[in-house]
């Protein structure tokens, strides 16, 4: 913005100064800039001294103009530019304001509101600076070469040049080039910058990499799985570019009254300038310099940019702590959440079964049941058969042959061990035979899957099974109720399930039995009810409720293409904390959005007031009410990126 260069790009420019606010600028934005300060600083400190000191007005006048020159020439170029697309912009406030104190005597003013104007603006944009480098930074993240292994030979390639599945190969302290999956080695993997997780992941055979993450410790060979430009970096670099170009509804409004508002200022300063005097016979010169003061108290460049700097702002500082929000729409309409609605399988739970339950019954100790339970299930494939298989290596339970092996769909295994043959399966398998009810159905009514275990005489103990809770899912639901935000929970699980989920967690409403079509259908009514609701879900099949919500927010997005791009906000990783993260966000951003609006009408207002009685210069307006009131709304927006 130094240099005031009126871009094409109509949704990314300042209404004011037609400059792009989120342009990412190169370091040497700064150098012609401070060549121009510092050599307009000589020339009007010198036309200071010549006029005050030595009393030469002539060679002063000289001197003022070379600093309207020079540090006034892109001002007026785009002044003019906004004039001739016929859109009035602060360049052209500030261009009357000067032209016109040197037209009434006041040269040394008029190379003041230049100067001062320019300077604003450059502390303006070294101060925005700092809102803008999150893409830079995430750009440093991308690796550019990759240590390749083809035909047995590691080579140093681009990583342009990689094909998918290849293997690449990863030493300690190295970046990983791009995404993939681990074939060999096991190290920690810091995985801050792509998920927010502060503490490094272990990573081993099978395991799955991104490209821009830090291998800590170990030597790992990675098959490529995308091309980089594929990758989960890539596409967080393209999302947060196209994010700071959605705005928000205050941006949109704050964009419109500036397109309107500087014409009316030149028209009240016309005004000002000409109906004292012609009415009153008041001092024309007097009023007329009134009326530039008006001009330049009036620009309107730190409302204008009170609103997209904080949420540029937000939106950095969220992508640091791996939540990716697509636009500053989001940011403001997450305040206005009034209930979260959660889906259970992969979002609340881990959606992995575990054995919770254990009851041995008929002389059989819990050891022996496990042994035989797991030994069956060793030969299935199926997620219940996986957990027990895992319960019984936990308890260090060792597995028995099989013979004989059957499996009967929907219903259960059998199989003989030790030559008595063995039953695992639903209780209809087992028809005939005494059941332990009372713990049977205990374990029913706590939502549990119940697995029984049995020969062909009797039951010889029961299995509970139940989906995972997250651990960060009790404190987010109760950080949500403790503030008054409704949480619903909606699942395709039974009722048992769903209700035993729920009272874990301390959900205040949930509803089960319900298909993809019928969770849109609920979200609708939800809706209906509360105005604005927020839906969390994994992306992939929640993403027709997710569309329908206020906000979609996809959980674990760094792998899943789907979650990227069908929700609103992408948390990058597992973690159902960074709910109350986005919505302390949103409080936080929006607060520093109202203190910098209120902030700039109630200095602007109050100049502009002061400046029609004549209580305020040139110099005041322009350093005080446009460069200082700029520069201190945007250090307010920069708090937002601080702290937790």
């Amino acid at each position: 913005m130094p240099e005031n260069e009126c871009s094409s790009h109509v949704e990314s420019t300042c209404s004011c100064c037609g400059g792009d606010l989120l342009e990412e600028k190169e370091e040497s934005w700064k150098h012609r800039p401070l060549i121009i300060i510092s050599t307009s600083a000589i020339l009007f400190t010198a036309g200071i001294y010549l006029e005050n000191i030595l009393k030469l007005s002539l060679p002063a006048e000289t001197l003022f103009l070379g600093v309207v020159v020079i540090s006034g020439y892109n001002i007026v170029k785009g002044a003019l530019e906004g004039v001739r697309k016929i859109k009035f912009n602060m360049n052209l406030l500030i261009t009357i304001a000067a032209v016109g104190a040197f037209l009434i005597g006041h040269g040394e003013e008029g190379a003041a509101v230049f100067f001062l104007f320019y300077v604003a603006e450059f502390l303006e944009d070294y101060a925005s600076q700092r809102a803008r480098n999150s893409i830079a930074s995430l750009l440093k993240l991308t690796p550019q070469t990759a240590q390749v292994l083809r035909d047995g030979i590691e080579m140093e390639v681009h990583v342009h040049s990689v094909r998918v599945d290849e293997v690449v190969v990863v030493r300690p302290g190295d970046k990983i080039p791009l995404d993939g999956k681990v074939v060999k080695g096991v190290s920690a993997v810091d995985q801050a910058s792509i998920t927010g997780e502060s503490i490094p992941v272990t990573k081993k055979v099978g395991n799955e990499v991104f490209a821009g993450t830090i291998n800590t410790e170990g030597y790992l060979e990675v098959q490529v799985t995308r091309k980089d430009t594929d990758t989960v970096l890539y596409r967080i670099i393209e999302l947060v570019k196209e994010s700071k170009s959605r705005k928000s509804r205050t941006e949109k409004f704050i964009d419109q009254f500036a397109t309107y508002y500087t014409p009316t200022v030149i028209v009240l300063a016309a005004s000002v300038a000409t109906i004292p005097p012609l009415i009153l016979g008041l001092n024309f010169q007097d009023w007329v310099y009134r009326a530039l003061v008006l001009l330049v108290v009036s620009c309107p460049c730190a409302l204008a940019i009170s609103t997209p700097v904080s949420m540029v702002s937000g939106i950095t500082a969220a992508t640091r702590k791996g939540v990716l929000i697509k636009g500053g729409e989001y940011v403001e309409e997450m305040r206005k959440v009034k209930a979260v609605v959660f889906d259970k399988t992969g979002t609340l739970t881990e959606g992995q079964l575990e054995v919770t339950d254990v009851e041995s019954v008929n002389g059989y100790c819990t050891k022996d049941l496990l042994k035989i339970a797991a030994s069956l299930e060793s030969h299935s494939k199926h997620p219940i058969a996986r957990a027990i298989t895992q319960k019984g290596q936990e308890t260090g339970s060792e597995l028995c042959e099989v013979h004989d092996f059957k499996s009967w769909t929907s219903n259960g295994l059998e199989g003989r061990i030790n030559d008595k043959k063995f039953y695992i399966g639903k209780k209809s398998l087992f028809s005939g035979l005494e059941f332990p009810q009372d713990k049977l159905e205990t374990l029913e009514d706590e939502g549990k899957t119940v697995v029984v275990v049995g020969n062909e005489n009797e039951v010889i103990g029961i299995l509970g099974l139940m989906d995972r809770l997250r651990e960060s899912s009790r404190h987010a639901v109760k950080f949500l109720n403790d503030n008054g935000i409704k949480t619903v929970m909606l699942t395709g699980d039974h009722e048992k399930t769903a209700r035993a989920v729920a009272i874990q967690l301390g959900l205040e409403e949930y509803h089960h039995d319900l298909f993809p079509a019928d969770k849109v259908n609920k979200i609708e009514e939800i809706v209906s009810r509360y105005g604005h609701v927020a839906m969390v879900g994994d992306g992939v099949n929640d993403a027709p409720a997710l569309a329908r919500a206020n906000i979609g927010i996809a959980m674990g997005a760094a792998g899943s293409d789907v979650a990227m791009e069908s929700a609103d906000i992408a948390l990058l990783h597992d973690d159902l904390s960074r709910i109350e993260y986005l919505v302390n966000l949103s409080q936080k951003t929006m607060g520093v959005v109202r203190q910098n609006v209120a902030l700039s009408i109630l200095i602007k207002s109050s100049f502009a007031i002061l400046a029609i009685f004549g209580l305020v210069t040139l110099w005041m307006a322009v350093s005080i009410g446009d460069m200082g009131l700029s520069l201190a709304v945007i250090l307010n927006a920069l708090r937002i990126g601080s702290g937790k």
